[in-house]
């Protein structure tokens, strides 16, 4: 079966909303083995929808739309739809009660245009919507279905997995299955390399994907069930793990920061963080996880020298000497958060995220990196390359941070013991 995804309002063509919907359903419909033949935007302008209409079912039998189902003038995808079909619409008194009740509930009146979302489709299939006062709608003719969901994230997110999900299931005889590798520290290139010869598979799929600071890959099975797609796909995973090793960081993790609070948990261990350039990134993602307060300690953002020499510890000379962009001063600082918060570790970065420079002799992008476990210490430097640009800023605090947690990760998968510097050493021969 092929699906076509249309995505109705202006405000998304206008940029004004992120058109997270047609992402969910995507996945949706690849879980259910449904092959996305293609998507589109349109705005709230009854002819165009029809084109994309007429374009969707040129190649697909599924055309699921969102949005447009709201009150207004320019809520036109059911009247758009049902005229696409020849349908009449007919006022449905349960649903005018349910809408006159939501807003009974809220001790809101109702204006006298929600009653235009009570109109129905005539022999379609009504989607209630426990979230919201749109209902949805299943329609079908000759060979052909039109699906219409509400556009706020909430509302169609539910409504499609409590009834259109079922609904679809019937009519596939496949599903698609994908297991997603998460890597740090190697180049797409260097990972597509590794892999060069896995990435022809036709059943399963292997697939690589870069992000900001990372490489993924993304292998994909077609099987008559869930048992039978992991099956397929299982000896290439674990292939992909032999060849990858160390540079993977998780399968079908979140992100650096999930993988590495889920260990620290694992190992009972915990951490604290001083960033300069990241201006608190370490320290917010790590505690957007759920769970973290277990293992985190608490942050500083030491953007001054001062606070960096008060509170921290780290050496007035030695920021004097060798700025507060240098390996030693990395070291300070994690040394300082280390004795501070009582952690097992201390996390430091600091560096230049741009757009500009503080010191013609540091490069924008180039960052310091340190982890101690107060005995030894490891210490990066970081270059991103990024330059130029109004978004460098963003991401090379992004890469920083990211770079600054996997540190911690890796220091976490060797303690107790380390292959590092003994730190007081180190800061000492400076």
């Amino acid at each position: 079966m092929n699906c076509e995804i249309i995505s109705v309002g202006t405000e998304i063509l206008l940029g004004d909303i992120l058109n997270t919907n047609a992402q969910f359903l995507s996945r949706q419909l690849a879980e259910l083995g449904i092959n996305v033949n293609g998507q589109c935007t349109v705005g709230d302008n009854a002819k165009r929808l029809t084109s994309c209409l007429d374009r969707a079912f040129e190649k697909c039998e599924v055309a699921i739309l969102t949005g447009g189902l709201g009150p207004t003038p320019d809520d036109i995808t059911k009247q758009v739809c049902s005229d696409y079909f020849g349908l009449e619409m007919n006022e449905d008194g349960e649903i005018l009660k349910k809408i006159r009740s939501y807003f009974k509930n809220k001790n809101l009146p109702m204006p006298e245009n929600n009653k235009r979302q009570a109109l129905v489709p005539e022999n379609a299939t009504v989607l209630p919507n426990d979230n919201g006062t749109a209902p949805g709608f299943i329609m079908e003719k000759e060979g052909r279905t039109i699906i219409i969901l509400p556009g706020p994230p909430g509302e169609m997110t539910a409504m499609f997995k409590k009834y259109v999900y079922p609904y679809l299931k019937k009519f596939s005889s496949e599903i698609i299955k994908s297991h997603m590798i998460r890597t740090f520290g190697i180049g797409e290139s260097a990972m597509s390399t590794a892999v060069e010869d896995l990435l022809q598979s036709e059943n399963p799929t292997v697939a690589p994907y870069a992000k900001s600071g990372e490489a993924l890959l993304r292998v994909t099975a077609k099987a008559n069930d869930e048992a039978e797609a992991e099956k397929i796909m299982m000896p290439f995973i674990e292939e992909i793990q032999k060849r990858l090793g160390e540079y993977i960081y998780g399968v079908d993790k979140e992100s650096i920061e999930q993988a590495t609070v889920e260990l620290l948990k694992q190992k009972n261990l915990t951490a604290a963080f001083a960033e300069s350039c990241t201006a608190g990134l370490c320290a917010k993602r790590i505690t957007d996880i759920s769970g973290a307060s277990q293992v985190f300690h608490c942050g500083v953002v030491s953007y001054s020298n001062e606070i960096k020499n008060k509170v921290l510890g780290v050496k007035q000379e030695h920021l004097d000497k060798y700025g507060a962009v240098s390996e030693v001063v990395a070291c300070e600082m994690a040394k300082g958060i280390k004795e501070l918060s009582g952690a097992t570790f201390g996390v430091s970065i600091t560096g230049m995220a741009g757009p500009e420079s503080d010191d013609e002799n540091i490069p924008v992008g180039v960052m310091y990196i340190a982890v101690t476990d107060g005995i030894t210490v490891k210490v990066k430097r970081l270059d991103t390359g990024h330059r130029k640009g109004d978004t460098c800023r963003d991401y090379n605090r992004f890469v920083g941070a990211s770079n600054a947690i996997n540190a911690l990760r890796q220091a976490v998968l060797t303690y107790p013991g380390s292959d590092g510097k003994d730190i007081n050493e180190l800061i000492n021969s400076y």
